[in-house]
């Protein structure tokens, strides 16, 4: 039976015997030679890849790595699959890397597969058909399953060939979400349906115009929006504060000062920096902490200050629910990545639902040493936030058995 937003778990089908294509999300990041930097991505799909092998399934995983054009050995799935196969050893003997997408040579490594045997298909977008959501793509891909599971929602928000195409091309009761999809949709859904309050969301990074949708429809929901980060200088402009060289979006004062006006006297508490870490550049060697309206017009907004995060900080402390998404200020440079740190922190200690979502909130997790004490790091930053903004998901709405709304 289908459940959550009539969408079926992996656990439901009868994959024994079966060939079962799984599209995770293996976009990895790379360094010199191709080598992984980091494999987080690989390790979050090895439940799903796990249960399957366990039941006896055929395993045919598939996924993009980086923007290739065509036929790109730097970017194969190679280094992938043997970082695969160290994880899933020893329960898995053996990882197959097929040499082509689709094809005799994929379908034949396919075919071989005996029960809870792995197969990793090569780089989905070595075919330009991939992104196209090309038909033809999507027929050949299908035709290598008897069953379809979707485990990559980094990838939720493409209608590709191999989320979107492909998968209605599988009868009823043969496609599934993946336990790590699953968890995503439970977590997200806290943050705009089933929300237990008080509810604080924290924006950070560079830019309005990216997330101006993300905040009007939270501020329909939330109690309480923190914003930092660039993005925050465009807010504090909006206000008429003079913020010297800062990086401003002049073509979004209008959107910012609509945004504020709108929700000055809703319910929602809109919280913006009161003083700021400001300094010559990001390669300075230290900042100065100043107000907000004493910025040194030879200076720019490089981290809020002290008396930001403390306020921030308390706020969080009320929370029953906490999403967060943007670092709070250049924090890949040690002298200004004290804000965004002790807001990990705060979230860290809290008693809230946290969830965390984007890249560099990620990554600011590790650095403050607190990821594993947040309730859900999203694997996607891009369709988390299209997910809260109340986008249709494409890759969500594909895998449903029937027409219901997200």
């Amino acid at each position: 039976m289908a459940t959550m937003l009539n969408i079926r778990p992996v656990s439901e089908l009868p994959v024994s015997g079966k060939r079962v294509f799984v599209r995770v999300d293996f976009n990895c990041p790379q360094g010199k030679g191709g080598a992984l930097t980091d494999d987080s991505r690989i390790r979050a799909a090895l439940p799903t890849i796990l249960h399957l092998v366990e039941r006896g399934a055929r395993v045919v995983l598939a996924s993009h790595l980086g923007r290739p054009q065509g036929k790109t050995p730097a970017l194969s799935m190679l280094p992938v699959a043997e970082r695969l196969a160290e994880l899933l050893c020893p329960q898995v003997k053996e990882v197959r890397l097929t040499d082509e997408v689709v094809g005799d040579g994929a379908r034949k490594v396919v075919a071989d597969l005996r029960d809870g045997e792995v197969a990793v298909l090569e780089n989905l977008r070595w075919e330009p058909g991939e992104e196209k959501n090309d038909e033809a793509l999507a027929r050949a891909l299908a035709g290598l399953a008897d069953f379809y599971v979707n485990d990559a929602f980094g990838a939720a928000h493409r209608a590709h060939a191999s989320t979107v195409g492909m998968v209605k091309l599988f009868p009823p009761g043969h496609k599934a979400a993946g336990l790590l999809m699953l968890r995503e949709i439970e977590f997200l859904s806290r943050l705009v349906q089933t929300i237990e309050r008080p509810y604080v969301v924290v924006v950070g990074g560079a830019k309005v115009a990216g997330k101006i949708g993300v905040l009007e429809n939270l501020a329909n929901l939330a109690d309480a929006i923190l914003i930092g980060g660039v993005m925050a200088n465009t807010f504090l402009a909006a206000q008429g504060h003079a913020l010297g060289r800062s990086q401003i979006e002049s073509d979004r004062l209008t959107v910012a000062r609509n945004f504020l006006k709108r929700f000055e006297t809703s319910k929602v508490e809109i919280l913006l920096p009161t003083d700021l870490v400001v300094a010559r550049g990001p390669d300075s060697p230290g900042g100065e902490v100043v107000e907000v309206d004493e910025v040194p017009p030879d200076c720019t907004v490089l981290d809020i200050g002290p008396k930001t995060v403390t306020r921030f900080a308390l706020r969080i402390a009320t929370a029953r629910t906490v999403f967060w998404n943007g670092p709070l200020g250049v924090f890949e440079k040690a002298p200004f990545a004290g804000g965004t740190l002790a807001i990990a922190r705060a979230l860290a200690a809290s008693r809230a639902t946290s969830v965390v979502g984007g890249g560099d909130s990620v990554a600011a997790l590790h650095a403050a040493g607190v990821a594993d004490k947040i309730s859900h790091v999203s694997t996607g930053g891009g369709a988390s936030l299209e997910f809260v903004e109340g986008q249709t998901l494409p890759g969500i709405t594909s895998l449903r058995e029937s027409g219901s709304s997200q």
